[in-house]
């Protein structure tokens, strides 16, 4: 049976499945998160930790780590987020004792519970893929008599390795699964619904998921987990990108290179935190006027915070803190943070310029904005003839696909994005040696740019070289 017809036979209205409930002669194993209690207990119990912004980071820093690649994949995930969270930040779960019970009250499906409970304890199972230490402080709260939780444990991820259905079958045997009753809200709970008797599967009115620390800010967020979900763009279009551009085209002057580097780090988290502000401006005009929006699917859940102050404090600490670095053992100068401010601040008005232009028009602001990601840094930071020349081809490069993207009115375009930088860099540092001299072509900055474009464009050149193909010879 396909998906479709499995779930077509297995969907039942909430009406339908109370009604079910009310008659159903046998076990009735009963889900708890969407369906239950109206949000998502793992959730909660996560945003529950504090500080906040400590718990945020340290599920970024496990997201990049991924340590679920070698205990079952991202069914997995969750346990390794939350032992995280309670072993590094233990308080978390007195915490969560105070909240359940809050919560409990507030989110309780209570049309579900108040036909539970008319059957009786004896018949009620409730069957989780929430945590057994999480569920149990939420189910007193909720007021639900049942016979018993099986509940995922988390003393290692086996539980949420082999699944509800495996993990209901070793707990309960084969025979009580099924002849029982299934609710629940999920498609990850298709093979139990699909070996039980009566299977339901309801969508709440009320139901929502609620992603932890969503009031939480920090930079990065709505760029990794909404503008760009699962691209690991941060990585790999700004600290692959922009960043280590920003390092080669600078540190060769720089006299105390290791603060350097790391100056130059806090004055991206300050840039990126106002870019960001952008993107987030850019996908609320489209939503609002636009008639076909390009918006993620994380966008309408809104999983992260958008506030608009709280990304200037983090810009103006950090270029502090940056400014302090990078001027270093000389005092920090004041006019310093008045000029990147005042950049900042035109960064964030083109943005809003350009977010609210026709996209044909888009083509020629958009050249300013990928302008200021690659070279933003040098109002503060001198840098070499030759680095210039490097910032410029990446600009071009960044530029041309979407030029050809807006004229063509397609897809974006496969541009072999490395390889046309790196010719771009081969033009500009040929005019460059024309106009002053080879001189600034042969210091290990120049090498060390030419290196890393070649590294990165490796592959791309590779391709086009094994395709080429000459038209005035005859093939043997």
């Amino acid at each position: 049976m396909t998906t479709a017809l499995r779930l077509s036979s297995h969907s039942r209205s909430p009406t339908a499945a109370l009604s079910a409930i009310r008659e159903f002669d046998g076990p009735l194993l009963i889900d708890l998160d969407e369906t239950l209690y109206l949000r998502n207990s793992t959730e909660d119990f996560i945003d529950c930790a504090c500080p906040g912004i400590v718990a945020i980071v340290l599920l970024r820093v496990l997201d990049l780590l991924a340590p679920w690649r070698w205990t079952g994949g991202l069914a997995t995930r969750d346990f390794w987020r939350v032992r995280t969270v309670a072993l590094l930040m233990p308080w978390t779960h007195w915490r969560w004792l105070r909240r359940a019970r809050r919560l409990g009250k507030e989110h309780a499906n209570r049309p579900l519970i108040d036909a539970l409970n008319a059957r009786g304890p004896a018949a009620v199972i409730i069957i989780t893929n929430g945590f057994a230490p999480i569920v149990g402080a939420l189910v007193s709260a909720l007021g639900v008599s049942a016979h018993q939780v099986v509940a995922a444990g988390l003393s290692s991820a086996r539980d949420r390795r082999i699944g509800k259905l495996r993990m209901a079958q070793e707990r309960l045997g084969d025979r009580t699964v099924a002849e029982s009753l299934v609710l629940s809200d999920s498609l990850d709970d298709l093979p139990l619904l699909d070996a039980c008797r009566r299977p339901l599967l309801t969508i709440w009115p009320g139901a929502r998921f609620r992603a932890a620390l969503a009031q939480t800010y920090l930079p990065g967020q709505y760029l990794s987990q909404v503008k760009r979900p699962g691209e690991r763009y941060i990585i790999r279009g700004i600290l692959k990108e922009d960043f280590v551009f920003w390092l080669l085209a600078s540190v060769g002057l720089a006299a105390m290179p290791v603060l350097h580097v790391a100056g130059m780090g806090l004055l991206l988290l300050s840039f990126w935190a106002i870019y960001e502000l952008g993107y987030v401006d850019n996908d609320r005009v489209a939503a609002r006027y636009e008639s076909d929006p390009k918006l993620s699917a994380a966008y309408h859940l809104a999983p992260v915070a958008t506030p608009r102050v709280r990304p200037w404090i983090w810009a103006l600490v950090s270029a502090t803190l940056a400014i302090i670095l990078l001027r270093w053992p000389a005092p920090p100068s004041a006019w310093d943070l008045v000029i990147w401010t005042a950049l900042l601040v035109a960064l964030q008005l083109w943005f809003r310029f350009y977010n609210r232009l026709d996209k044909q028009t888009r083509i020629w602001p958009f050249a300013g904005l990928q302008l200021a990601r690659a070279a933003s840094f040098a109002v503060l930071v001198p840098i070499s003839p030759i680095g210039a020349m490097a910032l410029g081809a990446h600009v071009l490069a960044r530029w041309t696909p979407y030029l050809v993207y807006r004229i063509s009115g397609r897809d974006w375009p496969e541009t072999r994005f490395h390889l046309v930088r790196l010719m771009f860099f081969a033009i500009l540092s040929g005019l460059l040696a024309l106009a002053v001299g080879v001189a600034p072509l042969l210091d290990w900055t120049a090498a060390a740019l030419l290196g890393w474009n070649v590294l990165r464009a490796r592959k791309e050149l590779l391709s086009v070289m094994m395709a080429a193909r000459r038209i005035d010879r005859t093939p043997a």
